[in-house]
Order: structure tokens, then C-alpha cells, then sequence
């Protein structure tokens, strides 16, 4: 086997050998597979769930491992969730999950744009707040940052070194809002806890927190994620997705529990816009979050530019002029509509709910542990089987009833804002 190149990648069926040493079929793709070492995965993981998403869990949520094993499955390497789902199911299950997978990725990066956005006009007004430049300008301008970005960084795998600014710029947001949280939860007066509303809307709105809860440890993309660890992957994988939820949740629980503690049901839907304290350390955190959400948005995005660039075969050298012309027109154009949706319908929250609801459910609960049970029906217990289909049953029911206080919670806030709001 020729040694590895990082500025070529084959994208010809080819053969290696499996942890149970097996010739294992790998399938085309333009990207990078079993180059990354599981701490650089881990952080892959971590990056995800710390992103500047947590800065909105306080107000917005406070209120599945099987397949890991799958992606080694019939004689087959599967590098994409679709794959494995089309090869258990047939093709109607390949387009659906294929569907639902982009739909789950394109909601989180519109969300990462909006954050983006927020983090950028969170800094504008500390400086003039004069309510001149709206929420939809600063989106725009974040959208223009995450395609540069995109453009740049050809790959997954290529992120390399910008994982570590990712983690150093996760830390500064993180510890400056748990700091100022706490802080401010000392000095201030008994704060309200209840949910607020109606009964009804108190019901609408713990079920849509349920499912932004659900959205906080997103692992519809783990498939595309375990296809750039190393050999032996399910040893490395099961390495990294135990940093990711052991040393890698911490700083998410930090901030959404005393978020929460701070401010009661006062909560910003963007937790650095309820903090006081000084206006240079507050700058800090806002580019802090801003820069890191450009890098998370592109994890995010790499199913749909790993797609992309392997259906038109974009492939060798990033810097060709066909595969970065390609990229600043493909990518350019992803998110270009990202940005547009992002701007016309600026509600963190709700995205955070629906994308739980209609994608994060299905593809991490549902069709997880379904695809579990088909592939290893005849090696699982009675108990595990039943276990299995209680999480098939009660995550598919979740799934619906959040779906609709989702769009209710849509619904209520587009009366109250008009299309590309500024909030």
C-alpha cells in the first residue's frame, strides 16, 4: 500500500483490514477516512457540543452508542450514516436517512449562523447602541466569515490545528459566562424559576425544551465522524466519544446549570447578553464565541461538502483552480441560503426544538436503535431486544408531540417578530 498524502485522496473503492482483521470494502469518498487519532476525534466531538450552542441552553432547554459497532457491517466499511441505513434497509431508507440527516445538519448550521450573528451584534452593542445596524446585518456578515472558512478548509480532517483554537476559544466564552453568571447570581435578588405562560404553554414548552435538550447531544453525523479515526476504530471511537461525554460535557452543564441558577426564567436565548460585567472582558468572550462557531459550523457542514465534492470528483490538491473555484461557488451558495434563512427567521430556540424534534430524535434515537436490532437480531437477548424497542417506541412518540410544540412555538413567535427580525 503507496504511503498517505494529505493533498491526494483517492476516491476508488479500496480494501483494508478491520479491528478483527478482515478485508473490509471502503467506499468512495473525496475526503479523508482512518487518518485522525481518536484525542483528535474527541475533540471533533467535544468542539460540537460545546459550541456556542451551550451559551443558549440556560434559557432555551433548562426548564446511544450501538451503532459505534455498525460501521463495519456485512463486509462492508459504512463511512455515512446513509450508507449503513441503505445497506440494513434498502434505498428508500438511504434517501430518507439522506434527507433527514441534511435537514438535522442544515437546522444546526443555520443556528451556528444565527449564533454568529448574535455574538457579533453583542459586540456592537457594548460599543453603540444606537440600534443602527440590526441582527440581520451581523448574520450576513457571519455568513461571509463561515464561506470564507469553508473555502479555505477543504476537508474534516484538514481542521487539524484550528481544533485546538476551537477548544482555547470554547474555554474563554465558557469560563467568562460561567464567572459573570455567577457573579450576578450572588448580587441579585431571588430570582423566578417557573416556567411562564399558560398551562398549555407551559406543556409546549417543556416538550420543545425536551427536544433542544435532545439537540445538545447531537450525534447524527457520528458515522462521518468515526470514518476519519484510526485503526482500530471501534476501540479509538469508543476513546473519544467517552472524552466527549465524561471531560467534554462538563463546561456544557457549567453554563447552562448557573445560567440557569443567575437568571431564573430571565434567561437570555443568548446567555452573554444577560451578563454584566466589564466591557473589554465581554468583548473577549463574544469574538471568542463568534470565531469558535465559524470552526464548529464547519464540522457541521462536511457530510453536505463531503457529498459534494465526491459526486463531482473533486479530489488531489486543494489549491487546483477547479477544486477551489468549485468550493467558492458550491460552498459559497450552501451558505449563501444558510444565511438567508438564518437572517429572515432568527429564533435560536426554536430551531434548537424543531431540528430536535423532526431530525435529532429520528437519527439518534429511533433509527440508532432500529438498525441495532435488525443487524443484530439473532445476538441479542429478549431484554436487550425489549430494551430497544421501549427506546423505538417512546423516542418516536417524543419525536412527534416536540415536532408540534416546535412549530407552535414558531408559529407564536412569528406574530411577535416580523421576517428577518432583529432580536
Amino acid at each position: 500500500m503507496e504511503p498517505h498524502r494529505d493533498d491526494v485522496v483517492s476516491t476508488r473503492p479500496t480494501k483494508v483490514y478491520s479491528d478483527d482483521q478482515l478485508a473490509i470494502e471502503i467506499p468512495e469518498t473525496a475526503h479523508q477516512i482512518s487518518s485522525d487519532s481518536w484525542f483528535q476525534v474527541g475533540f471533533v466531538l467535544t468542539t460540537g457540543i460545546n459550541s456556542a450552542y451551550v451559551l443558549g441552553y440556560s434559557g432555551a432547554v433548562m426548564v446511544p452508542l450501538g451503532w459505534v459497532e455498525l460501521h463495519e457491517f456485512g463486509g462492508k466499511r459504512h463511512i455515512r450514516y446513509r450508507d449503513l441505513a441503505g445497506f440494513i434497509y434498502g434505498p428508500k431508507a438511504y434517501s430518507l436517512t439522506w434527507v433527514l440527516q441534511y435537514v438535522n445538519l442544515f437546522m444546526i448550521n443555520v443556528g451556528y449562523v444565527i449564533l454568529a450573528g448574535q455574538s457579533l451584534k453583542a459586540i456592537y452593542v457594548l460599543f453603540r447602541d444606537d440600534n443602527a445596524m440590526k441582527l440581520p446585518y451581523f448574520i450576513a456578515i457571519a455568513g461571509f466569515v463561515c464561506g470564507l472558512f469553508a473555502i479555505c478548509i477543504p476537508h474534516l480532517s484538514a481542521l487539524r490545528i484550528w481544533l485546538g483554537f476551537s477548544t482555547f476559544f470554547s474555554l474563554v466564552y465558557i469560563v467568562i459566562a460561567f464567572a459573570l453568571s455567577l457573579r450576578d447570581g450572588v448580587r441579585a435578588p431571588p430570582r423566578d424559576y417557573d416556567i411562564p405562560g399558560s398551562d398549555i404553554s407551559r406543556v409546549f414548552t417543556t416538550i420543545g425544551a425536551s427536544a433542544s435538550l435532545v439537540f445538545a447531544f447531537n450525534t447524527g453525523m457520528l458515522p462521518e465522524i468515526q470514518a476519519t479515526v484510526k485503526q482500530p476504530v471501534v476501540r479509538n471511537m469508543m476513546k473519544a466519544l467517552y472524552f466527549q461525554f465524561t471531560v467534554g460535557v462538563l463546561p456544557l452543564y457549567a453554563v447552562a446549570f448557573m445560567g440557569y441558577w443567575a437568571y431564573g426564567n430571565d434567561a437570555s436565548a443568548y446567555l452573554l447578553s444577560s451578563v454584566s460585567g466589564p466591557v473589554w472582558v465581554k468583548t473577549f468572550a463574544n469574538i471568542s464565541a463568534f470565531l469558535q462557531t465559524v470552526i464548529a459550523l464547519h464540522i457541521f457542514a462536511s457530510p453536505m461538502y463531503e457529498y459534494l465534492d465526491t459526486k463531482y470528483g473533486i479530489k488531489g490538491s486543494a489549491l487546483a483552480v477547479k477544486n477551489l473555484s468549485f468550493r467558492i461557488m458550491v460552498r459559497g451558495g450552501y451558505l449563501v441560503v444558510t444565511t438567508l434563512l438564518a437572517a429572515a427567521l432568527p429564533f435560536i430556540g426554536d430551531f434548537m426544538s424543531l431540528t430536535g424534534a423532526i431530525s435529532t430524535f429520528p437519527l439518534t434515537f429511533i433509527l440508532a436503535n432500529h438498525m441495532y436490532l435488525v443487524a443484530k437480531r439473532n445476538k441479542l437477548t429478549s431484554l436487550q431486544k425489549l430494551w430497544h424497542w421501549i427506546n423505538v417506541i417512546f423516542f418516536g412518540f417524543m419525536s412527534v408531540i416536540a415536532a408540534v410544540a416546535a412549530l407552535r412555538l414558531i408559529a407564536v413567535d412569528s406574530k411577535n417578530y416580523s421576517i428577518f427580525a432583529d432580536i
